[in-house]
């Protein structure tokens, strides 16, 4: 089994979102010793945002001609990129939620793996997914409470991550999720040891999926 996890948050050891996101790979190792691990930290390690050059690597027309180096350098990185994701059976994203959405330096990864003719195809009858078969766990921290109340009209975080994947085949989507954490230590602490507690069913599902 091959395990892509992803971390991008730019709080370093005060994120809860690499806490869970660790605690779900940790799980999932307990019940796979044998299993392979990629790891990447887009917070640390930036993705660059495409450009028109950097996209015309793979997305149509592709009509601008690259001879710099650093463009043809981050052709490569989108192909590795989408690689890396192909390879992999179960995809664990740590995503906390800024301004209602994911972090930009998520949305780059996203970006770089939503490549035609590799992850979706476009069809007369309108995009397919290539990618299915695979298994998403988010880590999902918020400040506040979006998952239920007159503020989940305001998340653009878990519903965007789930139509992502679901564009690209992906529809086993799972989220272990803390909320409330900007609410003071008390619920915070309630918060973060309700998501552990989780850790150990989503990670059994996504296993018997």
């Amino acid at each position: 089994m091959h395990i892509l996890h992803l971390d991008s948050s730019i709080l370093g050891d005060a994120s809860a979102s690499r806490v869970l996101s660790s605690a779900i790979v940790k799980r999932l190792l307990d019940e796979r010793p044998s299993a392979q691990v990629a790891y990447r930290d887009l917070g640390k390690e930036e993705i660059p945002h495409l450009s028109g050059e950097i996209a015309s690597g793979f997305r149509a027309p592709g009509s601008v001609q690259v001879t710099d180096s650093t463009v043809l350098f981050e052709h490569a990185r989108s192909e590795a990129l989408v690689g890396e994701f192909l390879a992999s059976e179960i995809i664990v994203i740590g995503a906390p939620m800024y301004n209602f959405s994911v972090s930009s330096q998520l949305k780059a990864w996203l970006d770089r793996v939503a490549q035609p003719g590799k992850t979706f195809r476009y069809t007369p009858e309108g995009p397919v997914g290539l990618s299915g078969g695979r298994r998403v766990i988010v880590a999902s921290t918020r400040g506040g409470q979006y998952s239920a109340g007159a503020a989940s009209a305001m998340d653009f975080q878990e519903s965007y991550l789930k139509v992502f994947f679901s564009f690209l085949g992906i529809t086993d989507v799972q989220f272990v999720r803390a909320e409330l954490l900007s609410r003071g230590p008390d619920l915070r602490e309630r918060s973060l040891a309700d998501a552990h507690a989780r850790v150990r069913d989503v990670v059994a599902q996504t296993l018997g999926a």
